[in-house]
């Protein structure tokens, strides 16, 4: 009768060993490392990842301000590399002001001069004509020294604006437009 109690319980008893238990144990710890290692290396890099996104963001938005004022541009009067001038309407009370002008006013005509040198664009806003002086306004700075203006044509101006890897490695991002004025007049 024992022999029959023996072999009935045994056959109704399914469980784990204690070697399989310590295996399974074992295996999860190691699963659960790596995942803690894969979430420390993303939360570690996401603020560099954010300073990036945002340093392409304003890229693009200066980029953006820049092709927009030349396209209403008249005529180019200084074309390098590093340095565009060129007359254009603005929308303020008067050249080199911060004041704006009111909705039913009509735009200005001043001379608009970006310099991109040693990875800073700076804006500046004069009279019609006059290259040299006002107060320069930063407008993007961190960008790579090779960023600047091409000039494919006399009517066409190129910018390219270069933003580097904010985790320092050779990696960059190149964000390029370009405009052509379109309130110049052109002599054949």
């Amino acid at each position: 009768m024992v022999a029959a109690l023996r072999a009935r319980l045994g056959e109704g008893e399914a469980g784990l060993t204690l070697i399989e238990l310590l295996v399974a144990a074992a295996m999860g710890v190691v699963l659960m490392g790596a995942v803690v290692t894969v979430l420390i290396g993303a939360v570690r890099s996401q603020p560099r990842l954010s300073k990036s996104a945002g340093n392409i963001q304003t890229a693009r938005f200066v980029l953006d301000r820049m092709t927009r004022e030349l396209r209403n541009g008249i005529s180019v009067a200084e074309a390098k590399t590093t340095t565009v001038s060129f007359e254009t309407y603005v929308r303020h009370s008067s050249c080199g002001s911060s004041t704006l002008l009111a909705a039913t006013s009509p735009s200005i005509k001043c001379q608009v001069r970006y310099t991109c040198e040693s990875g800073t664009c700076k804006r500046t806003e004069t009279q019609p004509g006059v290259l040299t002086g006002g107060t320069p306004v930063t407008v993007v700075k961190g960008l790579s020294a090779a960023t600047g203006f091409s000039y494919p044509s006399s009517t066409y101006v190129k910018v390219t604006l270069i933003v580097p890897s904010s985790g320092g490695g050779s990696d960059t991002t190149t964000v390029s437009d370009g405009a052509s004025l379109r309130n110049a007049t052109l002599a054949y």
